[in-house]
């Protein structure tokens, strides 16, 4: 039988040994003192993961910190195109739809989410260098979470945050709570704003499922819709019919310390052509990627979605036409407004599935950290139902994407002249004119 050979040139002063001539006492008398391990990775850069996942984006990227019991949350943008019109104003509208203790129908916390910019806004225009954005935490109550400390709530992030960091914040909830995304919120109503300036671009959503209530298709126009249509109710469902009844599911849960879910629909009008890239990077891709990192989501579907299975090629395919202003367009919009993972200017639609809240006042079977079977009652504030609220985070999230695609399309496709035959411009804005707000 032949002799195997360790070759341990890094490890044992360059030598090679002969296994097969060595004992088992000599491999004991073996000292590994003289073994050095470098620390230093051998991957190149390129393939090096980062894997703190607080991080969003390539180009206008986005990093949120903070804790639901802490001092404050926010985010830091870095990316952001220079001599654009910026205050905390553009953003506080969008957290004040997110806050809590805004209705009866959502959590009772009562937190003003005031922002202050510190940071890359100079005289009122970003400056091209990190935007610091905080919230201060104002109405924590630590003292609701003590039962929580030893047992985990079921279908909660209590248990997996254990299982993988061997600790956590029990407060709140630490990360895995919603006040999270006021950072997200802040940048993408950021977002919002440049895209708004530089292609006229759009982007709405609204509740179109609250438990057993389902808006029916075509109820809503999209073409039309606008925001006010949206914050006409408390339930943030543009049709005054159905959102009665949401608003009806909600609190018949709420008083008995239960919780539903619910769909949020979300649209993009004016997105540019052009957005996304082939294979891995597909915009549809993108989005749902950024949807489903939003806390409670469990679904996501765009375009023609689940439906579109039922429906055979020729019933399906969204056919061309050239309008009036010579433009390619689609007759239907069952691709979503995107085709080939890349946008088409039709109006992009998604729809994001959210859970029942896991947080509930009502008894249910859990364990403790020591892993015994006990009975839990949750207590402190918590939403009967999240889909009102996840109304902005939803928007935030789309156009952090539409961002990032924007950037990317733009030092891509247009660095150089494009082909006027195949490709539109991308309009440039005049900014000293722009004092548009989102």
């Amino acid at each position: 039988m032949a002799s195997s050979t360790l070759t341990s040139k890094s490890f044992l002063d360059s030598s090679r040994i002969d296994t097969a001539s060595l004992s088992s006492a000599h491999l004991r008398k073996l000292s590994f003192s003289s073994v050095q391990i470098s620390s230093r990775s051998r991957l190149p850069k390129k393939l090096q993961i980062n894997a703190a996942g607080s991080t969003f984006g390539n180009n206008f990227r986005v990093t949120t910190f903070g804790e639901s019991h802490g001092g404050g949350v926010g985010c830091i943008i870095d990316g952001c195109p220079p001599r654009i019109p910026l205050s905390e104003s553009d953003m506080q509208f969008d957290l004040d739809r997110r806050r809590p203790g805004q209705s009866r129908i959502t959590t009772p916390r009562k937190e003003t989410d005031t922002c202050k910019i510190s940071s890359g806004v100079s005289e009122g225009q970003t400056t091209g260098t990190p935007i610091h954005v905080f919230v201060p935490n104002t109405d924590q109550r630590g003292f609701d979470y003590n039962e929580m400390s030893v047992a985990y709530r079921p279908s909660h992030a209590d248990a997996t945050y254990d299982m993988k960091y061997g600790v956590r914040s029990v407060q709140g909830g630490g990360r895995s709570s919603a006040r999270e995304t006021i950072g997200r919120v802040a940048a993408g109503a950021v977002a919002k704003k440049i895209l708004k300036l530089y292609a006229g671009t759009e982007i709405l959503a609204y509740v179109s499922q609250v438990h057993k209530f389902v808006l029916p298709e075509g109820v809503v126009n999209h073409d039309s819709l606008s925001l006010d249509q949206i914050e006409s109710n408390i339930v943030r469902c543009p049709d005054p019919e159905y959102a009665e009844k949401m608003i009806a599911a909600i609190d018949a849960v709420r008083v008995k310390g239960d919780s539903v879910g619910g769909v949020v629909t979300c649209i993009v009008r004016n997105a540019p052509r052009g957005l996304g890239s082939p294979v891995f990077d597909k915009l549809e891709a993108e989005l749902a990627k950024a949807a489903m990192s939003l806390p409670a989501t469990k679904g996501f579907e765009f375009g023609s979605g689940f439906a579109g299975t039922f429906l055979s090629g020729s019933e399906h395919n969204d056919e061309f036409y050239t309008d009036e202003h010579g433009r390619i367009r689609t007759r239907t919009n069952r691709s979503g407004g995107i085709q080939g993972g890349i946008s088409n200017g039709e109006i992009i639609n998604l729809r994001i599935a959210f859970k029942p809240t896991s947080t509930i006042g009502r008894k249910q079977h859990t364990v403790t950290r020591d892993k015994k079977e006990i009975e839990l009652i949750a207590r402190g504030r918590h939403d009967p139902c999240v889909v009102p609220r996840a109304v902005p985070m939803v928007e935030a999230m789309v156009a952090l994407v539409l961002m990032d695609q924007l950037m990317a399309q733009y030092s891509q496709s247009y660095l150089f002249p494009i082909n006027p035959d195949l490709q539109e411009p991308l309009t440039m804005p005049r900014l000293e004119a722009a004092n548009a707000s989102v």
